[in-house]
């Protein structure tokens, strides 16, 4: 498949995201920009959201994964419809019933200032690590599979890639991207779909024949029951379960599209029927997956990295249709995590840091504030993506990552202590306890076969550390109705 034709796709995708964005952000103001005016439709919100939630490190790494986990992601998956129930019923009517643009205003209420900075700032340094990472995976494919070719340097397609993204969010912000997630699901939901139907006839025989091979190959395992195992069946439920929570519901991002809807009761609607629609997602990316490792296997097709199992059997195996369909769907798994980063890192700051929608200023000087803090955002992504492509090595990446998943652990800590009890913290001990927590878990974690016989932790590591969190506020807490010592 021609470099040309794989970035005339981009190019085309791109300009009906642009026509999008010309409809949706005429006349956007700041309400528009944040929560969307709250007039976005809950069902087209809930389907964007399957775009947004899979991103292009899922399009790619859930079908790899399929080699040395299997199916047990599943487990996972279903852990992941607890922790929007839980969301819909708790974190969603809080927000609501306090009219937050940002969620991390609760945190000031409940806590105090220090708190709610420790608490946005977290979330920004996780979003902005997390986000780059995602966009480096997808960069690194264009870079690799088409630009290479060309001897287009790696910092000029990121930086496309980036001011792309600028310039369809910047002035309609949450009101665009509700409208941009909804044709960037279709796309990759059609991608998943016809390269399955591709390889089916590139295998040759039926659906049917082709799950009793699946079957046959033992890759459709679900249950792992050996409990010293990162993905036991217990663990991945607990797993999918609380990283729901936090990176979801105690997420600018993800939340932000929620409360664009015109009500509690829309949001609800839509966090539920999209939770029970992402499962058959799933499924089908896992028997994506399944399909792939057994025509690799048939053709002796010899993949380093799992990551690589998807682009390298589209883009040089398959038909040139499969190829497209890989670009348009990674893209499509792409642009969402990106824009929705760019969205809420702006909004958070300019409102949980800036204080801008308290303030008395003009509303012409917040916009300037708002572009310019949406730019700089940008430039910060830019330049993060860039340094892990200096670091060189995907192991220590892949650990800025995880490191990056460690810093939900004290959101989780803070909003159950929030919730869960009534007593005051000594606000100003929130930062260094909410630092020292994720720091103790990332030791835990890298000595735990030796400290613990054997043992491997999971992602039952964001229970630890969540726990760490609470317990760290409540040494320095006292009760509601005690007097200021």
């Amino acid at each position: 498949m021609s470099p040309e034709i794989i970035l005339g796709v981009v190019g085309i995708y791109s300009l009906l995201l642009f026509v999008i964005t010309w409809v949706t952000s005429r006349k956007a103001n700041a309400e528009a920009f944040y929560k969307g005016n709250n007039r976005s439709p809950w069902y087209v919100i809930a389907y964007g959201m399957i775009g947004a939630s899979l991103s292009g490190v899922t399009f790619m790494s859930v079908p790899g994964w399929v080699g040395s986990t299997k199916f047990s992601y599943l487990m996972m998956v279903l852990g992941y419809l607890l922790g929007y129930l839980i969301i819909a019923t708790v974190l969603l009517p809080l927000y609501y019933r306090l009219n937050l643009t940002s969620i991390y205003s609760y945190l000031e209420t409940r806590f105090g200032k220090y708190s709610y900075i420790t608490g946005a700032s977290f979330f920004m340094l996780s979003r902005t690590i997390g986000a780059s990472f995602r966009m480096f995976l997808v960069a690194g494919v264009l870079q690799t599979f088409v630009l290479d070719a060309w001897g287009v340097p790696f910092s000029v397609t990121v930086a496309c890639f980036v001011l792309l993204i600028l310039l369809y969010t910047y002035e309609g912000g949450i009101k665009t991207i509700i409208w941009t997630d909804t044709l960037q699901t279709t796309f990759m939901l059609l991608s998943v779909v016809i390269t399955t139907y591709i390889i089916r006839d590139s295998l040759g025989g039926s659906f049917e024949q082709l799950h009793k091979t699946i079957e046959e190959s033992g890759l459709s395992q679900i249950l792992v029951t050996d409990f010293h195992e990162k993905n036991h069946w217990l663990k991945q439920i607990l797993a999918g379960m609380f990283i729901t929570i936090v990176m979801t519901g105690l997420d600018q991002e993800m939340m932000q599209k929620n409360l664009s809807c015109r009500n509690l009761r829309d949001a609800q609607k839509n966090m539920l029927s999209f939770s029970v629609v992402l499962v058959g997602v799933n499924m089908l990316f896992l028997f994506l997956g399944a399909l792939l490792h057994i025509y690799a296997a048939q053709k002796n097709i010899v993949i380093e990295r799992s990551d690589d199992l998807f682009p390298t059997i589209a883009l040089q195996h398959l038909p040139p249709l499969a190829g497209i369909l890989f670009v348009i769907g990674v893209i499509s798994a792409a642009y969402p995590s990106a824009d929705g980063a760019l969205t809420s890192l702006t909004t958070s700051f300019c409102i949980d840091i800036l204080g801008l929608e308290k303030s008395k200023m003009s509303t012409s000087k917040k916009h300037t504030i708002r572009v310019s803090v949406h730019i700089g955002f940008a430039i910060l992504l830019l330049l993060t993506i860039i340094l892990f492509k200096r670091i060189n090595d995907s192991a220590v990446v892949s650990k800025l990552f995880t490191v990056a998943g460690y810093t939900y652990g004290p959101l989780l800590g803070l909003y159950a202590f929030g919730l869960f009890t009534k007593r005051r913290i000594h606000d100003w001990f929130a930062p260094f306890i909410c630092v020292a927590s994720p720091l103790l878990c990332y030791l835990l974690n890298e000595n735990s076969v030796k400290l613990l016989g054997g043992y491997q932790f999971g992602f039952e590591l964001l229970l630890m550390n969540g726990l760490l969190t609470f317990v760290g506020l409540y040494s320095v807490s006292r009760s509601k109705h005690m007097n200021h010592s």
